[in-house]
């Protein structure tokens, strides 16, 4: 390579690289540094080493927000984000493609809801009154209302979310299938499986690669993102639908000057990347990419 290849491929990344440090490298950066003060509402750098790790590991609030977390991550990824959607992938790739469009654009309608609507439209649907929803579908039984978010806040906060979640790894994993040569399907139809066993043996094998993917970056996002979580619960009652991303932003902007914490919940916003990354390493493992598996073998039951 030239030396003025060289410098053409430089300034063509030149505006990512810019970008990536701007708006990524450096607010990371100043989040790190951040998290080794006490700094508050007066905006003072006051270096206190680990001394804000140590009121992270006595925070007596901390096992039940990172319970909430968990919960809240796991059952979101395991029915919604990772396998509501996936369910409706293969359903828009196995039936007419028309209907499979629909279906997909009619999931797709949630996430091009501004946040604050689509929030609003929950508060509707779980109001505890006689004016929501579902408690007005309640009455046409012949049941009173139901409070959602005091008698069940944690389903509230996976379905809030899981709804517009599966939207993107329904898009991911439908692009997906369709790639598959159809020579995979043939073959597995002339040995005689059936879709179930398609599903299992040919299309999951041959789309590793973006089930890693949508559940990495899933996981990722739920453990970072509270906007839903705010709208409709506001982290109650009582802290059971706060989870780690969502105590964090409390601390550091929510409330009076008192709760300008920005150095622990800078801390905090640090010990969450680390279980980010806990977390990409272990699904690294759980789909055992170091295994060859660029053919998959079909077998018949």
């Amino acid at each position: 390579m030239t030396r003025g290849q060289r410098l053409g491929l430089f300034v063509l990344f030149l505006p990512t690289l810019v970008i990536t440090v701007v708006f990524y490298g450096l607010p990371a950066v100043v989040t790190a540094a951040m998290s080794f003060t006490d700094m508050d509402f007066r905006l003072r750098w006051n270096f206190v080493g680990f001394a804000t790790f140590l009121r992270v590991a006595e925070d007596f609030l901390l096992p039940r927000i990172l319970q909430n977390t968990v919960v809240y991550a796991f059952f979101t990824l395991a029915f919604f984000n990772v396998g509501l959607a996936l369910l409706l992938a293969l359903a828009a790739t196995f039936v007419p493609g028309r209907v499979g469009r629909v279906v997909q654009a009619l999931w797709i309608l949630p996430r091009l809801t501004p946040p604050i609507v689509y929030g609003i439209i929950w508060m509707w649907i779980l109001d505890p009154t006689r004016a929501g929803l579902l408690n007005s579908l309640l009455a046409l039984a012949g049941v009173g209302p139901v409070d959602w978010v005091t008698r069940h806040p944690m389903a509230v906060i996976v379905v809030t979310n899981g709804i517009i979640g599966a939207s993107f790894g329904m898009v991911v994993f439908s692009s997906a299938i369709r790639s598959i040569p159809r020579d995979y399907t043939w073959a597995a139809l002339a040995d005689g499986a059936t879709w179930l066993q398609q599903v299992r043996f040919v299309t999951l094998p041959l789309i590793r690669w973006p089930l890693l993917c949508v559940t990495a970056y899933q996981t990722l996002s739920l453990l970072t993102s509270y906007e839903y979580i705010l709208i409709v619960t506001g982290g109650g009652p009582h802290f059971a639908t706060t989870v780690w991303s969502l105590y964090a932003y409390n601390l550091a902007f929510g409330g009076d000057f008192a709760n300008h914490a920005f150095g622990y919940g800078a801390a905090l916003s640090l010990v969450l990347v680390v279980l980010g990354v806990a977390a990409s390493v272990a699904y690294w493992r759980a789909f055992r990419f170091r295994e060859v598996a660029a053919e998959p073998k079909i077998e018949v039951m």
